[in-house]
């Protein structure tokens, strides 16, 4: 393990020299056990350069002892801050959304993101359990299993696949724990239902099966579920930007999952239910933050996926922000001062540079406003690389705000790593080969 070790030390050095330069970083934590039953903290830290581009790298694959107490985990966090040198530096601290994490981050000085992906996929499980494709879907688990246990019958569907011109393609089970799991297992069903049907009819088994009412629904849940797959996979990217999509992406939600008067009772609760609960949800989230991310991606900075009250609010909030940017001058003392007469007449005088500094914002402001919106496909940070100059105190809080992630998906993928190298012939390693290895593998994949 010896050239893992230097190796790994040479890479930590470029890694420290990048959070040496960075204005600010935003992080993502959250926990993990393995095959031995150890626990782990998983940090990821993310920046904007000062050239524009957005970098995300792992910081720790830490073992705690401890119990996951509130008061432990914000320690375990500042812990990884301070041994990296950027407590004063961070930004946000990106959970989800398990009591004792948000209970944490309200003990820390940073300011708390919520996985907005965490909240996505339980809103989906509330609304699934809360309408009427309970029944349908526990009998497409059966039959997905009956497949899935047996070889033989995995090959006889195979055989009628092939048999059909269709694609062989085995099932798919979905997993409580697995993101959008449901939906892939719901559309394996009805790409394959023909084979499905022609292999069971001939085979002696006790499954009962989907009726064409269930089959039907199964269709529908398929087009109400695939909007909310693409919002998952969305926001958990790491590559680009993605907090600033967040308002604009649940927006486009809320408006898919409107009822209609051509859909059926069941449709109608799930889409109830849904919007429900994700607006419930919504309200524990950082809306502030999402709001101003939202306005500094000149995508979105329309601001079309907020209320028309309370987008004025945002530009106020945006304003007041360059205002406390912009270099206060010391008061002079009455002493040193000329009389007030002449203050006075001086301060007429100077009226129109006084009031140029006073509404400087306010013109940055109007400035940015003025500006076009960039289509979807482009990215807000080649659009702030080219037009950083002409709003360069705006740019300093679109790098900022920016780079926060808008989920946690990159400790899960720390942790999908993680569950390679601590394998059960390897459940005995040191866990600081396994900081090392899974860093390693985290780093060098750039």
């Amino acid at each position: 393990m010896t050239k893992i070790h230097e190796l790994y030390e040479t890479e930590k050095k470029k890694k420290i020299e990048d959070l040496a330069v960075a204005e600010y970083v935003a992080l993502t934590g959250d926990h993990w056990t393995s095959v031995s039953n150890n626990n782990y903290l998983g940090v990821t830290a993310h920046q904007i350069t000062k050239t524009w581009e957005l970098k995300s790298f792992a910081l720790t694959t830490m073992k705690t002892e401890e119990r996951h107490f509130a008061e432990a985990c914000a320690e375990q966090f500042l812990t990884v801050a301070r041994k990296w040198a950027i407590e004063g530096k961070v930004t946000t601290i990106g959970t989800d959304s398990a009591r004792n994490m948000t209970a944490a981050a309200r003990l820390l000085p940073f300011e708390h993101m919520p996985c907005i992906a965490h909240i996505l996929q339980r809103s989906i499980t509330v609304s699934l359990n809360d309408s009427g494709f309970v029944n349908a879907l526990s009998k497409c688990r059966k039959i997905v299993g009956h497949f899935k246990h047996s070889p033989a019958n995995a090959a006889e569907l195979q055989s009628q696949q092939a048999a059909l011109g269709q694609q062989q393609e085995p099932l798919i089970q979905d997993v409580p724990t697995r993101w959008n799991s449901t939906v892939e297992m719901v559309k394996r069903l009805n790409r394959t239902e023909a084979a499905i049907k022609a292999t069971l009819d001939q085979q002696h088994h006790k499954l009962v099966m989907l009726t064409p009412q269930e089959w039907d629904k199964l269709q529908r849940l398929e087009t109400l579920l695939e909007p909310c797959r693409y919002v998952t996979e969305l926001l958990g990217g790491e590559a680009y930007v993605s907090c600033s999509v967040v308002l604009p992406a649940l927006c486009h939600l809320r408006h898919v999952m409107h009822a209609s008067d051509e859909d059926p009772a069941y449709v109608v609760r799930f889409k109830t239910a849904f919007k429900q609960d994700l607006a419930s949800r919504q309200e524990k989230t950082n809306n502030a933050w999402l709001k101003l991310a939202t306005v500094l991606d000149p995508r979105f900075k329309d601001l079309k996926s907020l209320p028309r009250s309370e987008r004025e609010e945002v530009w106020t909030t945006l304003e007041g922000m360059l205002l406390e940017q912009s270099p206060r001058r010391s008061p002079q003392t009455s002493e040193d001062g000329p009389p007030k007469k002449k203050m006075s007449l001086l301060l007429q005088m100077g009226s129109d540079s006084d009031s140029d500094e006073e509404v400087q914002p306010g013109r940055d402001i109007h400035r940015y406003r003025a500006e076009p919106s960039i289509s979807m496909e482009d990215c807000p940070l080649q659009w702030w690389s080219a037009h950083s100059g002409a709003h360069d105190k705006l740019a300093l809080l679109a790098r900022k705000y920016l780079a926060t992630p808008a989920s946690t998906v990159p400790c899960e993928r720390l942790f999908s790593v993680a569950g390679h190298i601590v394998q059960k012939k390897r459940s005995a390693l040191l866990s600081e080969n396994v900081n090392q290895l899974v860093c390693l593998s985290n780093w060098l994949k750039e």
